[in-house]
């Protein structure tokens, strides 16, 4: 018995070993699907070792063989052959950086900006080629989405649009939910998630056309309840079930739908100093003169410094985002989800799967937003009295 324990033991781990290097050996696409691939090997492996037979264990091995070869083989990137991609947000930070990327590659890029005369804009004409085109294109401004059709339907031809990657998003200033006003709620939505419908809704002719690719930028704060992203993160999660019922209709017309949720990467979408002094003066501006003798003005102004931190643990390197828009865009059979960014896929597994209580305790304990208490919540007898 022990002889054939250990001769399913070492078939186990010998297919495992055979497995994992065909995975390694045979992609090339973006490194999180590698490691998804080796963690479904391991499991497999393991699954075996504890508790199937040799037979089973070869029916099980050979037939995960067979559709991870399947799998794989979809993987494979289609030729570039000059396709036309239209890319919004592309002033500054992910859109900047893919424009610039996919021009590199061979693709004909299409870079919506909100200032076609800033300084993002001609360092995308001075650096980039000649197929490569500017836009002016406010995600806000029906005018400008209609203008920036009509441009790249003159261009494109016959050729086609091959791809549409939603990218605009603003972040707004991150703070406790009650202490956003409206405004700055219906701001996030007007651009990351009414912009990005729009724009879509204005390209999907062309797409069906070219049964071609729409990958929308979303966040992990679409996924994940982060504190101090109430604004950001439901605009963000409307985005990722957008993208998921849009999967499903596009499919009867062989449009692929993905959706990108980034982990932290350091980008300007925070603004500048004084856009953020506004936003502040915009939350002051709010309150009601209870909420803010509760909260505290210190607490209040402390929000600020809620981005610098979290900044201080975000990724300078973009090159795990980009290549999974890539693939996305490239790949014969793309992925629905991708989670660039250290800790993104962990953070989605941890919120789907661990119980309320003990994803909002370690949040709170972890979280880089958390950052003090309110006033009246730090003064013993006034936090009796609230409560």
């Amino acid at each position: 018995m022990s002889t054939f324990s250990s001769e399913t033991a070492w078939l186990c781990l010998a297919v495992t070993a055979a497995l994992g290097g065909l995975v390694l050996c045979k992609l090339k696409s973006p490194g999180q699907v590698g490691r998804k691939v080796v963690c479904l090997v391991v499991l497999w492996g393991g699954a075996c070792l504890l508790s199937l037979s040799l037979f089973w264990s070869l029916i099980l091995f050979s037939l995960s063989c067979f559709l991870l070869y399947i799998y794989l083989s979809g993987q494979e990137l289609l030729p570039v052959d000059q396709k036309a991609v239209l890319i919004t947000g592309s002033d500054s930070g992910i859109g900047h950086a893919l424009s610039k990327y996919l021009d590199q590659l061979g693709f004909t890029v299409f870079a919506g900006v909100l200032n076609e005369n800033g300084s993002g804009a001609e360092e995308l004409r001075r650096t980039c080629s000649k197929r490569f085109s500017v836009l002016q294109m406010d995600v806000t401004d029906s005018q400008q989405i209609k203008d920036a059709y009509s441009k790249v339907v003159q261009k494109v031809k016959n050729r086609g649009l091959w791809a549409v990657v939603n990218n605009a998003g603003i972040i707004g200033l991150p703070a406790d939910g009650e202490l956003i006003p409206m405004i700055h709620y219906k701001r996030c939505m007007d651009v990351n998630f009414f912009g990005a419908v729009e724009v879509t809704k204005a390209f999907l002719p062309l797409l069906r056309k070219s049964k071609g690719r729409l990958v929308n930028i979303s966040s992990m704060a679409g996924g994940v309840p982060f504190l101090k992203m109430a604004a950001y993160g439901s605009s963000k999660a409307a985005l990722t079930m957008f993208s998921a019922v849009m999967r499903q209709e596009l499919s009867k017309w062989e449009v692929k739908v993905s959706n990108i949720q980034p982990g932290g990467f350091r980008t300007s979408i925070t603004g500048t100093r004084e856009m953020l002094d506004k936003l502040e003066k915009d939350i002051l501006d709010h309150l009601t003169p209870d909420v803010k003798e509760e909260y505290g003005l210190d607490y209040i102004l402390a929000q600020k410094n809620v981005l610098n931190k979290a900044f201080t643990y975000a990724s300078s390197d973009m090159s795990p985002v980009l290549q999974d828009i890539q693939h996305a865009i490239s790949a014969k059979r793309p992925f629905t989800f991708y989670t660039p960014g250290s800790g993104a896929y962990l953070w989605f597994c941890f919120v789907s799967f661990s119980p309320t209580g003990i994803f909002d305790y370690f949040n709170k304990k972890i979280s880089y937003f958390n950052n003090g208490t309110p006033r009246i919540l730090s003064v013993p007898d006034q936090k009796n009295k609230a409560m």
